[in-house]
């Protein structure tokens, strides 16, 4: 019997439960993978994140074939392409991993469930890491997902039974499945080459200021593991991530070097990524409808386009924002905090609804997880009703976080007359009618106004009769906990965080 390994996100060889569990029939395998167009026309995906998957998928290729199956490309849709397997091949049964795709996967796989049915064809779905189907709660969670991640390597297979005489199809091009350039300049490269170079250059050298650097756009790009686009489309998997540290961790035991701090603060947003994707995975409508329905309609669904393409676009007029914006077009990754930022001022300083500005950000993150991505969307708007309201400055932020001026300047460099002491604040320099308005923006609202304009709306969404509680259900259904009561300790009142806050573990994509 021939079966069908469908790879989606979990693009190696090494350590893969779905390959493993392919081969135990002991018959011919059939490597696929599905290029499926209608997916990549959705607005969350661009053409940065099919030029990571495209270098790995022929990585794939070439380590598939040294096993005797080499990787095969169609483009299509997944239906389709499955039924042409069956009914020329006789194909009785399809595995894959378990995927927390976007609405659109959710809806595609279901639509595969049905025909697998239909057509009499085992599908098995093989979880890949620490998220748990068909949860009800959170109790007991963490202590499943632990077992999960400290699992034993999973042996990769000396050699796989091929089907014969099947063309292996081309690898399209982003041109090929309708993707327009993205503006990326300096792209990771995929692979899984890339992903054990990235990996062991992270926990030998580059990770040793993880902890301290992480907060930095400048200095996070060198410090942190940028591990995150790997993950995410399974060139490495969350498993091997964690026991390579926990390797490290042993060898610097002891050492004073700063090595532990950082390698612990790695293992916990590890742990992190896990919790927020769990959250896509119980209740996929957050993609589209806010966490806590007292949210609807706090902002305007038709947004100011103005405010939002000088957004997109990183002509805000506010140097930080924009400078960080435009990193991020350029490189197709930001550091956490930064992300952060970038999606709490959409919300709050520029009031637009996060289902306008979270597809822009989502298209511009090569290593875009929707089970990340939308939570912490959410999150940074203020729509779960279960964690607390965090407005950034973006002007302390600019000093904070890039105190010489060494990054807004390298994304900006119109502002080069602009003297260090008001670089972040252009607009309070006697000589800022040289720039604003001319070579660069002005700034497009009031910082401290409309911060407070929005922290006024959206606290006053939480003093409404019903608020407290839908938000107690949300958080015994999506937040962290190691025992069951923690559940009940909810917000008494609107200085008080639910036990859900990680509070500087925003946006976990990075790592």
């Amino acid at each position: 019997m021939t079966t069908v390994l469908w790879f989606k996100r979990d693009l190696r060889v090494a350590d893969n439960a779905a390959l493993a569990a392919a081969c135990v029939a002991g018959g011919p395998v059939l490597p696929i993978y599905i290029a499926e167009p209608e997916l990549w026309a959705q607005p969350d995906a661009s053409a940065r994140q099919w030029a990571f998957i495209a270098d790995s998928l022929e990585e794939l290729r070439a380590e598939l074939g040294a096993l005797g199956a080499p990787l095969i490309v169609r483009v299509g849709a997944a239906v389709d392409v499955l039924e042409r397997a069956r009914s020329q091949l006789g194909v009785a049964r399809v595995v894959s991993h378990e995927e927390t795709g976007n609405l659109w996967s959710f809806a595609r796989d279901r639509h595969v469930a049905a025909w697998a049915r239909a057509q009499g064809v085992v599908w098995e779905e093989v979880p890949q890491a620490g998220v748990i189907r068909r949860l009800s709660d959170r109790d007991g969670w963490q202590r499943h997902r632990d077992a999960r991640i400290r699992r034993a390597p999973i042996p990769t297979p000396t050699a796989l039974r091929s089907v014969s005489d099947i063309d292996p199809g081309a690898i399209p091009s982003a041109r090929d499945l309708g993707l327009a350039a993205c503006g990326i300049t300096d792209r990771q490269p995929g692979g899984r080459g890339a992903a054990l170079s990235t990996l062991g250059s992270f926990l030998t050298e580059r990770g040793q200021t993880y902890r301290k650097a992480m907060s930095s756009p400048l200095d996070g790009a060198w410090a942190c593991s940028r591990l995150s686009p790997h993950l995410a489309f399974g060139t490495l998997s969350m498993q091997e991530a964690n026991r390579a540290a926990a390797a490290r961790r042993a060898e610097v035991k002891g050492t004073r070097t700063g090595w532990i701090g950082s390698l612990n603060s790695f293992t916990s947003r590890i742990a992190w990524r896990d919790h927020f994707m769990q959250k896509l995975e119980d209740a996929p409508r957050i993609e589209t409808t806010c966490l806590h329905s007292a949210y609807e309609g706090l902002r305007p669904r038709d947004p100011d386009a103005m405010r939002l393409h000088a957004w997109e676009t990183g002509q805000t007029g506010l140097p930080f924002v924009d400078a960080c914006m435009r990193s991020l077009i350029h490189t197709g990754w930001i550091n956490f905090r930064m992300r952060s930022m970038l999606m709490a001022v959409a919300s709050y300083h520029l009031w637009l609804d996060w289902r306008s500005t979270g597809p822009h950000l989502a298209r511009m993150f090569t290593d875009y997880e929707p089970g990340i991505h939308w939570p912490q969307v959410q999150m940074q708007s203020g729509t779960t009703g279960m964690n607390t309201v965090r407005i950034y400055n973006p002007v302390k932020q600019g000093h904070d976080q890039d105190p010489t001026g060494a990054f807004t300047r390298r994304w900006l460099p119109e502002l080069a007359p602009v003297p260090d002491a008001h670089l972040q604040e252009p607009w309070l320099w006697e000589g800022a009618g040289g720039v604003l308005g001319r070579t660069y923006p002005e700034p497009i609202v009031d910082v401290k106004a409309a911060a407070k304009a929005a922290r006024d709306a959206v606290w006053g969404v939480r003093k409404g009769a019903d608020f407290r509680g839908e938000a107690q259900s949300i958080v015994k259904k999506h937040a962290s906990r190691k025992s069951p009561n923690r559940a009940t300790r909810f917000v008494r009142d609107r200085n008080t965080t639910p036990p859900d806050r990680p509070a500087d573990r925003q946006l976990k994509l990075d790592l």
